[in-house]
């Protein structure tokens, strides 16, 4: 038996059409029997035939092009979620990634990172730069505040900052764990021109970067444990996960947890003294 749902791209495509004002794009809006624009009017302004536009909503057009779909998302005036959906239901698969640089963080999502009050946690782009912080992440991790925003960067910290160097008991893990885990970000995020200046800058100024960049290796930031050698608390276990942002593949939210109640105190008393000291 036939349902409704047989022809998933046919049924969001008219859906789409039919929301669309003609008006407000060019077309006449008189004599109209249903609301929206006519096949042959997104055919049109997609630059495909009529007759295929109308196949496919039918669900006899074949499988469309990247391209073509391309078109008609913009035809069609779909937001990065529709035409997402778009792809999804004509090829199976997301569209590819389009990076666009990120200029910061909604106050909402800083909130969520203030409300972390004893785990560090930051934002991250896909070149691996810090656009948001809270008071832990200050106090454990780095002082991003008073770094300028060139040197917010995770790669740049680890490879030219010697104090950033010296706060990881395993550096040489830890650095090969980062520049596999930022190609991988890179690549999924379509940034790969958008970190070639910095690729060439940390080949450039560190051997060891140069060296580890040449293995081509790539892995995911997932979760796991790593330490920190705190000049002031000493050694504090951290638990860390990796979250994508959602609707924002440009950005990563990793928060670290204190391993242990005696690394929650740690991280405590660090805040608190920090505190002290602005005031």
């Amino acid at each position: 038996m036939a349902t409704l749902d047989d022809n998933l791209l046919g049924t969001f495509l008219k859906d789409r059409r039919a929301k669309l004002d003609p008006a407000a794009l060019g077309f006449s809006s008189t004599r109209r029997r249903t609301p929206g624009l006519r096949r042959e009017e997104v055919a049109q302004r997609a630059n495909v035939s009529t007759t295929w536009y109308t196949w496919l909503e039918q669900g006899r057009g074949g499988a469309p092009s990247a391209a073509v779909l391309d078109r008609i998302a913009r035809a069609l005036m779909l937001t990065d979620v529709e035409r997402e959906h778009l792809f999804l239901l004509g090829l199976g698969r997301p569209p590819e990634v389009h990076y666009q640089a990120v200029e910061g963080v909604t106050p909402r999502l800083q909130r969520v990172l203030d409300a972390l009050e004893l785990s560090p946690a930051m934002v991250r782009t896909a070149t691996w730069d810090i656009v948001a912080w809270n008071r832990a992440a200050a106090a454990v991790l780095t002082d991003y505040g008073r770094l300028a925003a060139a040197q917010r960067n995770v790669l740049r910290l680890i490879f030219l900052d010697p104090h950033a160097r010296a706060a990881q008991p395993d550096w040489q893990s830890v650095a090969r764990f980062v520049v596999a885990a930022f190609r991988a970000d890179a690549a999924r995020a379509g940034a790969a021109s958008a970190v070639k200046a910095l690729v060439e800058e940390l080949c450039r100024l560190s051997p060891e970067f140069d060296a580890l960049w040449r293995e081509n290796d790539v892995t995911t930031h997932g979760e796991g444990t790593k330490h920190i050698r705190h000049p002031v608390a000493g050694l504090i276990g951290l638990e860390y996960s990796a979250f994508a942002v959602d609707g924002r593949p440009d950005l990563s939210l990793v928060i670290y947890n204190p391993a242990t109640a005696a690394d929650a105190e740690r991280i405590r008393l660090l805040i608190a003294q920090k505190a002290a000291i602005v005031a």
